[in-house]
């Protein structure tokens, strides 16, 4: 079965670190552009970050740029999101989407929470 699960949400105080992994299942993201995402109640999935197939490039959200990190190892077939000194608008739910390139599947994960919050 074809399929993201993302893992390694939870509590955080302001200014910690949490790292989200996103492994996939039933196909080889070493093709895939990889990224983060995330969502807060009544508002828009809003990209974080995103790693190229070869890892040599990354983009970020400026309101994470400097914070986090998202890496991929493409021999454990994972994507992996860092997320140092932490805010509270750093609070929602982060999903990981695998994207093949024009003509090819999109796939996303079910999400997993971080909530920041002294």
């Amino acid at each position: 079965q074809v399929q993201l699960v993302e893992s390694g949400g939870g509590l955080a105080q302001p200014g910690g670190s949490l790292r989200l992994s996103c492994v996939a299942y039933g196909f080889s993201l070493s093709t895939y552009h990889m990224s983060w995402y995330r969502q807060q109640p009544g508002e828009d999935r809003e990209l974080v970050a995103e790693i190229s197939r070869s890892r040599d490039i990354t983009d970020y959200n400026d309101s994470v740029k400097g914070r986090f990190t998202i890496s991929r190892d493409n021999a454990k077939n994972t994507v992996y999101l860092e997320m140092n000194s932490l805010k509270f608008e750093d609070t929602a739910l982060y999903y990981c989407k695998a994207r093949g390139g024009v003509g090819r599947p999109i796939y996303w994960g079910q999400g997993t929470q971080v909530t920041v919050a002294s």
